[in-house]
């Protein structure tokens, strides 16, 4: 028999507060097109984006993990020194150790919180908040941030026709804490590495010579992207609904990872969601942001009233691995 006592978590958990942050510096169109063959019409068309925010010498990954965080934290009504775990997700976060969020917990004035960064792509917020709720439930933590934080445009080929226009910056964060409900389902998650060539980094960081070759980038092969995302994803979308054991007209907010307006358009259409659904459409002011598009979409659809606190969510992020995670949760 095991001496060792049970967890005392809480029963749930939920999502608190939420807060995004925006390059100040707003990128139209016209200026990709300084550098590919293309036109506006084309990009709109194919992505849906018309701006993306990219950032300054200053928003560095942290300042904007900072900022995004501080809002989250005063929208759940907590003090930073309650957070008790601090998890951030980003690609482009360039010094390999020690963990930029070990920055951000000190920076914030949390009080020694755990910190640490993932790798998840365009699915890492997903992960972070399945993470946050394991803490949360298990007892290591009363309440934990969740940071979903790019700097694209350091990863970004203005050269390569196919990915020049998708990506921005910005920053998303959300405070996890205890519930006495359930408001964070069941994730659905995994990974399909057999497709890693379809989105990765065109050179190794050990591989680039600045003497002779480009600064690395993210490269995609889009219509291999395009299909899976659209036929795939939707059916992981549908696995998170019936693990939270709802239907799509129990849906009142869908908030997608802002890849592509199309491909959104596309698992609308395949999830069959009613008219009353409200469906993020973020990308089209603030491009690909990674594992910062659902946090910032989130926190645009609340602040622009288009969701509500106690909506019914669903949120799903997909990219390069290719790594998924889906989920269903009540908006705080």
């Amino acid at each position: 028999m095991s001496k060792i006592k049970p967890s005392k978590g809480a029963p749930y958990a939920r999502i608190l507060g939420v807060g995004g942050y925006r390059p100040t510096r707003v990128v139209p169109n016209e200026v990709i097109l300084e550098k590919i063959d293309s036109s506006d019409e084309w990009i709109r068309s194919r992505s849906g984006i018309e701006t993306r925010h990219w950032a300054s010498d200053e928003e560095t990954v942290a300042a904007m993990s900072i900022e995004a965080s501080g809002k989250a934290i005063a929208d759940a009504g907590i003090s930073a020194e309650q957070i008790g775990a601090v998890v951030v997700s980003t690609v482009s976060h360039f010094s390999q150790t020690p963990a930029v969020a070990t920055e951000i917990a000190d920076k914030l004035g949390t009080d020694k919180a755990a910190a640490f960064d993932i790798s998840a792509g365009c699915a890492g917020f997903g992960y972070g908040l399945t993470l946050a709720k394991g803490m949360i439930v298990e007892g290591s933590a009363e309440y934990v941030l969740v940071i979903g934080v790019e700097r694209l445009s350091d990863l970004t080929d203005l050269e390569d026709r196919a990915t020049a226009f998708l990506f921005g910056d910005g920053a998303g964060a959300v405070v996890v804490g205890p519930a006495q409900e359930p408001a964070i389902g069941p994730t659905v998650w995994g990974s399909e590495g057999d497709k890693s060539e379809t989105i990765k980094q065109t050179v190794p960081w050990n591989e680039y010579d600045s003497s002779t070759g480009k600064f690395p980038a993210i490269t995609q092969e889009g219509q291999a992207v395009f299909r899976w995302a659209v036929f795939e994803m939707a059916k992981v979308a549908q696995q998170a609904l019936d693990a939270a054991g709802i239907s799509p007209d129990d849906l009142d907010v869908f908030i997608p990872h802002q890849a592509n307006e199309r491909i959104i358009d596309s698992m609308v259409k395949t999830l069959k969601l009613p008219e009353h659904v409200t469906v993020a459409r973020d990308v089209r002011t603030t491009g690909n942001t990674s594992a910062a598009s659902i946090p910032l979409a989130m926190e645009r659809l609340l602040a622009t009233g288009e969701a509500k606190s106690g909506d019914t969510a669903l949120v799903i992020g997909f990219g390069a691995g290719l790594v998924y995670a889906a989920t269903v949760v009540t908006l705080p």
